[in-house]
């Protein structure tokens, strides 16, 4: 009898020794065993079918050329795709070639702390302060703001305030100050004639204060998706609203299809930063014009008709 009872014993060690090999968990499902370098697939991944899992395993595109300075020259385009061409002296030429912070640079909000999410690719070397004022569309406002500037364009530089105000940056040049009572916004002369740089910052946080995606969206003009030109502004005014800009094109001469990369700030104000595209590895921005009805960017989601332009 005891040594019946010896081999069932030695009997149910070995089922359950190879039981564990087979990684069978209690619902008899192949477990997940992660080894070093792998990437775990999630339940829906191992659910999805063989197509899907083979576009998955397929190594990413890396675009990033880490020396490039600008962001013409830190990001490449996709083969078989070309850059558009821009005019010279044009708002595109001039976010094309926007100085980039060094490869791996962090996201740093106006406080100094860093942004804890990674959803971007390069950071914009354009200071953003020592408020929180800078955030989404006070970027916007600013690249466009800061490209006029730097064509001497002052009297196209202007931006109404959410109750309506039209701050104009020519008024704030002849020395004039916005002064705010209650709902009451008028100018008051109070200082010299100037157009240095100092005096056009201070001008941007007046702006940056009492402007947002609800006026800014109010003031621009709504272009079709197919006509998207470098420089146009997906944007959802509201209170909360969000906005990211268009900074960069290429297209595929042969098949049609066009691409275009996004940068935006957020909330606190932040770094302007070029964006990741969520449906790509890390290394390639590019978005498709192709995107369907929603547009769908790390942190908002815009339509088509969202897309938006400034008057010039």
């Amino acid at each position: 009898m005891k040594k019946k009872k010896i081999i069932l014993f030695l009997i149910l060690a070995v089922i359950l020794f190879l039981t564990s090999c087979s990684g069978r968990n209690a619902s008899g499902g192949k477990q997940n065993t992660v080894l070093p370098g792998e990437k775990k697939l999630t339940e829906s991944a191992l659910n999805s079918s063989k197509s899907d899992l083979s576009i998955a395993e397929t190594p990413g595109i890396d675009l990033i050329n880490e020396e490039g300075n600008t962001v013409e020259e830190r990001i490449e385009v996709p083969e078989g795709f070309t850059r558009v061409n821009v005019k010279a002296g044009s708002f595109g030429e001039y976010l094309r070639n926007l100085p980039l912070k060094p490869h791996g640079s962090k996201v740093k909000y106006y406080d100094g702390n860093e942004k804890p999410l990674e959803v971007y690719e390069a950071v914009i070397d354009i200071d953003v302060g020592d408020r929180d004022l800078q955030q989404c569309a006070d970027a916007v406002m600013r690249l466009w703001a800061e490209y006029l500037y730097s064509k001497g364009l002052f009297a196209k530089i202007r931006f109404n305030f959410t109750n309506g105000f039209n701050a104009e940056y020519a008024k704030w040049r002849q020395g004039n100050r916005i002064k705010i009572e209650g709902n009451k916004v008028y100018w008051v002369k109070e200082a010299e004639a100037s157009n240095d740089y100092e005096s056009f910052r201070k001008y941007l946080n007046m702006v940056f204060a009492y402007a947002g995606t609800l006026s800014l969206s109010k003031e621009m003009k709504r272009v079709p998706l197919k006509d998207m030109a470098i420089g146009d502004v997906f944007i959802e005014g509201g209170s909360p609203g969000h906005c990211v800009i268009v900074i960069d094109m290429a297209e595929n001469i042969q098949t049609g299809e066009k691409l275009f990369i996004l940068a935006q700030s957020y909330m606190p104000a932040q770094d302007i930063h070029i964006l990741k595209n969520p449906a790509n590895e890390d290394g390639n921005p590019w978005y498709s014009i192709n995107f369907g009805e929603v547009l769908k960017t790390p942190e908002w989601e815009f339509t088509q008709d969202h897309l938006m332009r400034f008057n010039s």
